[in-house]
């Protein structure tokens, strides 16, 4: 297989997915491509399952409107 670089020496590698990252080791005549990892796309929720996990959602705020609001409004 031969592959040819363009004028902004980027070359394209069967196989390669976007987001795909290589190590490039370089020897006197050849240079070795190696794939370190591949991102695995997340699954997309269902509009029932994102509402599911939003009323599931836990979450207490550190302060009480009270204070909030004494701290955002001008005195």
């Amino acid at each position: 297989m031969t592959l040819t670089a363009d004028t902004k020496k980027r070359i394209v590698i069967p196989g390669a997915a976007p987001g795909d990252v290589f190590a490039c080791e370089q020897t006197d005549n050849a240079v070795i491509l190696r794939r370190v990892y591949r991102k695995t796309p997340r699954k997309k929720l269902t509009k029932e399952q994102a509402l599911k996990a939003i009323r599931r959602w836990k979450f207490k705020p550190a302060m009480s409107w009270e204070e909030l609001r004494a701290m955002t409004r001008e005195s």
